[in-house]
């Protein structure tokens, strides 16, 4: 009997740990309340590299995750230079930085740089070719967006807002503003698949 209860407790350890348990709707690596991934020393458009500690600062954390050579991307820069320039007003309790992890030539560091001057991008634009980050957040698509709070635990992952074209729920901003009072986002978890989906490197693990 006690070897029967030892064998049916490592079957079930075993399938616990192949069980994703921390897993939202539409992300499959995170859900929300989960402790946010961080990174160490990327580089950035600016010459400088960033850690996920140089926000400690700060009350509440937005991450997107972006690129040059999608064009939903690209229409949403001029809303996170909009949102960015909120939240480097001098009293701001809120930080924000986009991560690029596509490395296509056009999205290589050298591209970046260029778009990043050519839009005047008021955030830091940091690159991560191992693509780790996005990997760890779970991130599918550019762009895909993270709020983060004081403990920086995940409190909204998703889309940017809910239209390309006039959006009318403002997904981000309403997340950061509960963050900052203290209570849960009206919405915490949309699907962020209108963007373009993230090209990951081929690995010897991935399906043919």
């Amino acid at each position: 009997m006690t070897s029967c209860i030892r064998f049916l407790s490592a079957m079930l350890l075993a399938t616990l740990a192949a069980t994703p348990l921390s897993a939202g709707k539409f992300n499959k690596k995170l859900n929300i309340g989960d402790p946010a991934p961080t990174w160490e020393k990327l580089e950035a458009t600016d010459g400088r590299r960033y850690s996920f500690s140089d926000w400690k600062d700060k009350d509440v954390l937005v991450v997107v995750f972006t690129c040059n050579s999608c064009i939903v991307a690209e229409n949403y820069e001029d809303r996170l230079i909009a949102f960015a320039a909120e939240c480097n007003q001098p009293d701001s309790r809120v930080g924000f930085v986009a991560i690029n992890v596509n490395t296509s030539k056009a999205d290589a560091l050298p591209a970046m740089k260029e778009r990043a001057a050519r839009k005047k991008f008021n955030f830091p634009y940091l690159y991560d070719p191992s693509q780790k980050t996005a990997i760890d957040y779970g991130a599918l698509f550019t762009p895909e967006c993270f709020v983060l709070n004081k403990d920086r635990k995940v409190v909204y992952m998703g889309a940017f807002d809910d239209k390309i074209v006039n959006p009318q729920r403002h997904y981000v901003a309403d997340a950061v503003k509960a963050a900052l009072a203290g209570r849960a986002a009206p919405v915490a978890e949309t699907n962020a698949a209108a963007g373009c989906k993230i090209p990951f490197h081929k690995t010897s693990n991935d399906d043919d």
